[in-house]
């Protein structure tokens, strides 16, 4: 076995599960044990900023979902040198921008990005922590579309198997499976 596999095994261990949050019948992700374990996360970081640094799909930009996908976004800009957009919830963000009306497992958002970060022709990995239903992931691809950048890649600490997130992001957004990159 790798070190890497050894490693993705510490990793789900400090994932909590927590039942009946935000509301009855949602199970919670919770990643704080991880974060609090900066060994596990730099190595996570590392291993996966060397990742898609070498994956041959040429990022442009890391857009990053909020919130926790800030997390992991930020430290992979960070980790790849590559720029960072943020995608934020309705009246979030203080400039032009293009929003998209999405659904989750427990209800409807808004997820929005400014107009100008986003360069006709860019290459763009999502980031996000935890792939549910898509419909977040599904609605950022979306504006990224609408702003002319091209969606390469997406990647997702985790899935939450059951709500057939993976299925509606293949179907919709038009990247192949490899394109995209669940860790655990």
């Amino acid at each position: 076995m790798s070190e890497y596999y050894f490693m993705l095994k510490r990793i789900q261990k400090l994932i909590i599960d927590v039942p009946d949050f935000p509301k009855p019948g949602i199970t919670f992700k919770d990643i704080t044990p991880l974060l609090q374990d900066q060994a596990e996360l730099r190595n996570i970081i590392k291993s996966e900023g060397r990742r898609i640094k070498n994956d041959g799909r040429n990022y442009t930009k890391i857009v990053a979902i909020e919130s926790r996908g800030f997390i992991f976004g930020s430290l992979l800009a960070y980790e790849t040198g590559l720029p960072l957009v943020l995608a934020r919830k309705a009246g979030k963000l203080p400039r032009e921008l293009v929003g998209k009306d999405y659904g989750l497992e427990y209800g409807k958002d808004r997820v929005e990005i400014h107009k100008d970060d986003i360069d006709n022709g860019d290459n763009i990995l999502i980031v996000d922590d935890v792939l549910a239903t898509g419909g977040t992931a599904i609605a950022v691809a979306d504006i990224v579309g609408t702003l002319s950048g091209n969606v390469t890649g997406f990647w997702f600490l985790m899935d939450i198997k059951g709500l057939n997130g993976l299925e509606a992001l293949i179907d919709s957004s038009g990247v192949d499976p490899s394109d995209i990159e669940v860790v655990l």
